[in-house]
């Protein structure tokens, strides 16, 4: 059994000086490392299908409106709980940096000052997000029933913003130490526990009140502290191995070295959902065309439509960032041991493995079977119809989007987030949003015209992200 099987499998107090057995079969390793990730960030994408799947048998035009509400609501949530979870980014660097020097003490100070500033920014987010959600929404959606509930909803989410960034804080640190399996364990609890909540809120029971489609966004609050809680408990296991949560250790330095690494992370995550925020509009101006053209009586096919479109998609995503933190680890794991080949080569390995792993489940999504996962996720014949030609361009691009996410996450884990965060802004603003509004509501291409666009941007990514790891600048970084 290499090293690595071999920390998966052992005692969480137990620790080595290096997670990375730099003989054994790089597939292997990667795979290893990765699993536990995939099947933990596919479990919380799963309990989001489930929300679709839910909203879809509320009465209509809830139905409708509540899967309309979904998309844009998660943005505003990754807006801000997902620019603070970035954080992630510089723990995980500089965890496996440290961790791989063999300083103990100093990969468990950054876990320390990470949950410090989660906790701390956590708290002043979901204020000001709580306060702006009305704002924000109103600006991208204009059916008056969608906004009402995606308002709800997001409000519920972000009351969660500290548990779901100090979350995120702790899993980048087991990842960045090379045991992954943990948030597999606490994902898995802690969603059995969201999909509970989401049908009791939702539906009104075990005496729980029938609160529709916000419901949802109660249920993913609740379960999210019960996430962290579970966290919090196997940090404790490693405590005294790694000098956790100690006051002495809070440190305004090492503080600003994470946030060095981590706010071109944010930067990015924002650009991100910013970019998807203004796209969501552009699909939103589909529907209000023809509710006004119906008179102010029509359902929100377009927008529910990408809503299934994107719940699809985020189960290939999520496996994707899988991959990449798995990489990232053994990227900056490797840089930590001062062997940058190996790094470079793990980072290539983890790419020939996405691209033939997510060009079998691009093909399953969609080609084979895309009539039937569209009529799984909603029940309405006209957004089925709307979905159906977008899903299938997405799928062909699915292996090609794999390779974007990964080199993305394996730059971050090198410590170069600022390519990322650059290369993002101008991909997100001079290609995707401007040819979604050309293909889509110039040239009248609707729906097909508007992912169409985000297949363009997806390929540019690729290439972009492919030429920069190729370069190698990124592996004279030292952290």
């Amino acid at each position: 059994m290499s090293c690595t099987a071999a920390m998966a499998t052992a005692p969480i107090s137990q620790v080595t000086t290096t997670s990375i057995d730099f003989d054994a079969n790089r597939y292997k390793t990667i795979l290893w490392l990765a699993m536990p990730t995939v099947f933990a960030m596919l479990s919380q994408s799963f309990v989001n299908e489930i929300d679709v799947f839910f909203f879809a048998h509320l009465p209509h035009p809830d139905s409708s409106n509540g899967q309309a509400a979904l998309f844009p609501s998660l943005i505003i949530v990754w807006l801000f709980g997902g620019s603070l979870s970035a954080l992630s980014v510089g723990t995980q660097a500089l965890a496996a940096r440290r961790y791989a020097e063999g300083d103990h003490a100093g990969a468990g100070a950054v876990l320390t000052n990470a949950t410090f500033f989660c906790v701390v920014m956590g708290a002043v987010l979901s204020v000001v997000g709580y306060l702006a959600v009305p704002s924000i929404l109103g600006f991208m959606l204009k059916n008056p029933g969608v906004l009402a509930t995606a308002t709800a909803y997001a409000r519920w989410r972000l009351l969660g913003v500290i548990g779901m960034a100090t979350t995120m804080a702790v899993k980048s640190f087991f990842d960045g130490i090379g045991k992954t399996y943990v948030h597999l364990v606490a994902a898995l609890i802690m969603n059995v526990f969201n999909v509970l909540f989401c049908w009791m809120f939702i539906f009104g029971r075990l005496g729980a009140p029938a609160m529709g489609a916000p419901g949802a966004g109660l249920g993913a609050f609740l379960a999210t502290w019960i996430g962290l809680l579970i966290m919090l408990w196997f940090a404790r296991q490693v405590r005294q191995d790694f000098s956790l949560f100690r006051r002495a250790h809070l440190s305004a330095k090492l503080n600003w070295d994470i946030l060095k690494l981590s706010i071109p992370a944010a930067l990015a995550n924002i650009i991100m959902m910013g970019g998807f925020a203004l796209f969501s509009k552009v699909v939103g101006q589909l529907d209000e065309s023809a509710i006004n053209a119906a008179g102010g009586i029509a359902e929100a096919v377009n927008g529910a439509a990408t809503t299934d479109i994107v719940a699809i998609l985020k189960l290939t995503f999520t496996a994707c960032i899988a991959f990449g933190t798995a990489t990232a680890t053994l990227v900056g794991q490797s840089l930590g041991a001062r062997r940058p080949d190996d790094a470079s080569a793990f980072g290539w390995a983890s790419v020939k493995l996405g691209l033939v792993l997510f060009g079998f489940i691009g093909l399953c999504e969609g080609l084979i079977f895309t009539p039937q996962i569209l009529h799984f996720l909603s029940h309405s014949p006209a957004v089925r119809e709307a979905a159906l030609t977008p899903m299938r361009m997405m799928g062909v691009m699915t292996p090609i989007i794999a390779v974007a996410m990964i080199l993305s996450e394996a730059l971050f884990g090198a410590g170069n987030p600022k390519f990322v965060a650059v290369a993002q802004f101008l991909l997100v603003f001079f290609c995707l949003l401007p040819f979604a509004y050309v293909l889509g509501i110039v040239l009248n291409l609707g729906l097909t015209g508007i992912w169409a666009a985000a297949c363009i941007y997806a390929g540019l990514a690729a290439v972009v992200m492919t030429l920069k790891f190729r370069a190698g600048a990124w592996k004279k970084i030292r952290l």
